[in-house]
């Protein structure tokens, strides 16, 4: 059975974890939920407003984390999802997540990351010689960490799909799903 690690936590954006958790289980595959520790967590939704300059933020819903990051076990898991909103720039400060994410660089399975969620990547050292896309304000966090920024809905980059937000959640999961199916079969 395919698994797949959803790492994500307080204020990480609602419609990143909700629409990846139920798009991937709608495949028959398991998806665990993780934050620092296994508890009801808040997510938040960004969204653009009139005469705003950047994004604003609002309370989203109670996500259930399945795990703590002291519970996982990275092997055990095929696939890698990082949401955006908040919740990467707390989790890249804490070494157990940037491991985690380290271990699915290394051993080249899957990741889908999206908007905020490279910053996980780049703590761990993953975006050196990547091409990918995220929010575009983080295009410094990009080039900083090595990688190549470029503004389009989806990139796929040897084991990396990544998209800019929440708005381009369906060629996220389109070409992740597509992913998952070539590197570890639809079962």
């Amino acid at each position: 059975m395919v698994q797949i690690l959803l790492l994500t936590g307080d204020a990480g954006e609602a419609q990143e974890i909700y629409y990846a958790k139920y798009r991937l289980e709608e495949e028959g595959w398991i998806v665990h939920t993780a934050t620092t520790t296994k508890r009801v967590f808040l997510s938040v939704v960004h969204d653009f407003e009139p005469g705003f300059d950047t994004y604003t933020e609002k309370p989203g819903y109670r996500v259930a984390a399945d795990l703590g990051l002291d519970e996982i076990d990275p092997a055990r898991y095929d696939g890698l999802v990082l949401p955006g909103g908040r919740a990467p720039e707390f989790l890249r400060n804490k070494p157990k997540a940037v491991a985690i994410v380290r271990h699915f660089i290394e051993t080249g399975k899957p990741i889908a990351a999206n908007c905020h969620g490279p910053l996980l990547l780049f703590a761990a050292g993953g975006a050196a010689g990547k091409t990918l896309t995220c929010f575009p304000d983080l295009e410094p966090d990009v080039r900083a960490a090595g990688g190549t920024f470029v503004n389009r809905e989806v990139v796929v980059d040897g084991n990396l799909v990544s998209v800019r937000g929440w708005p381009d959640n369906g060629p996220w999961m389109r070409e992740f799903v597509k992913m998952m199916k070539t590197r570890v079969g639809s079962h």
